[in-house]
This record gives C-alpha cells, sequence and structure tokens, in this order.
C-alpha cells in the first residue's frame, strides 16, 4: 500500500532516470576508478539517482503521511515557462538563421532566461530579477569568455558590428 503518493511517483521518476542515465553511459568507454573513461561519471551518477528513487519509493511505502500525500494536479505554468526559456535563450544566444533571426548574444540570452523564467513561480519582483540577470551575465561572461575562451556572440551583431 502506497502511504505518500508523491514520495512513490518522484522516487520512481528518480529511479526511471537514473537508470536511463546508467544505461546511456554504458555506451561509452567507462574504463577504471583509476583511469576513467567517459562514460564512468555518467554511470555512477546515474547509479546513485536510481538508488536515491529506490530508497524513496520504499520510503513511500513504509512511512505514513497524514493525508495519503496524494499528487495534485500537474503545474503546467512552471513548465512552460522554464521550457520557453530554455528555447529563447537558445535562439537568442545563437540566432535562427532558417528564420532570419540573427544571433543577439550571451548577454541578452542570459536576461530573457532569466525574466522569462522567473515568471514560473508565483512572485515576480522586476527590480529583483535584472539584479540577478546582471549577476548572471557578469558571471557568464567571465566564466565562458575570459576563462574557458569560448568563441560565441555576447553583443547584438547591431552593436559589435
Amino acid at each position: 500500500m502506497i502511504k505518500s503518493q508523491k514520495d512513490f511517483f518522484s522516487g520512481l521518476m528518480f529511479a526511471a532516470i537514473g537508470g536511463a542515465f546508467a544505461w546511456g553511459a554504458t555506451n561509452y568507454s567507462v574504463g577504471t576508478a583509476a583511469r576513467m573513461g567517459p562514460g564512468y561519471f555518467p554511470l555512477l551518477l546515474g547509479i546513485l539517482l536510481a538508488a536515491l528513487g529506490c530508497f524513496i519509493v520504499f520510503y513511500s511505502l513504509v512511512e505514513h503521511a497524514e493525508d495519503g500525500d496524494k499528487v495534485g494536479s500537474f503545474a503546467w505554468r512552471p513548465v512552460v515557462y522554464i521550457l520557453g526559456a530554455n528555447i529563447a535563450f537558445g535562439i537568442l544566444l545563437a540566432g535562427l538563421p532558417s528564420l532570419g533571426l540573427p544571433p543577439t548574444g550571451l548577454i541578452a540570452g542570459i536576461y530573457a532566461l532569466t525574466i522569462i523564467s522567473s515568471r514560473a513561480g508565483d512572485v515576480f519582483n522586476l527590480k529583483e530579477v535584472l539584479i540577478l540577470a546582471t549577476f548572471l551575465s557578469v558571471l557568464s561572461y567571465l566564466a565562458f569568455i575570459k576563462l574557458l575562451n569560448l568563441q560565441m556572440p555576447v553583443w547584438p551583431s547591431f552593436i559589435t558590428g
């Protein structure tokens, strides 16, 4: 008997995703602990996530919740905003040549990502979101452009020429 539906289904989700990642990692060379291959880390994380999921499923069958911890209705709003924010980031970062949209760069992409994804929550404070977007933009610029020396557009082409 399931005593906590939320824990049961979240544990199943963790176990399924972890199992899928572990299975996918077997397509790569795993290697040994001393000489790790490209599949070693994803395999290890997949196994750990699957084990965590199994533990949560077991816990949901043993530990009694007050009201059975029912699963509520699916929250579509966060899913739509988070997925939309990631799609907008990708389009703004690299452009969409098939539709004639030029790349607008990393900074515009991060601002759009932050603003759109922040709409997924119940509370929206534009000032806080803009401060966060600025912090993330500066940090991303330093990490990806300066430290890692990645070649990607930072600013829109109409600014840089």
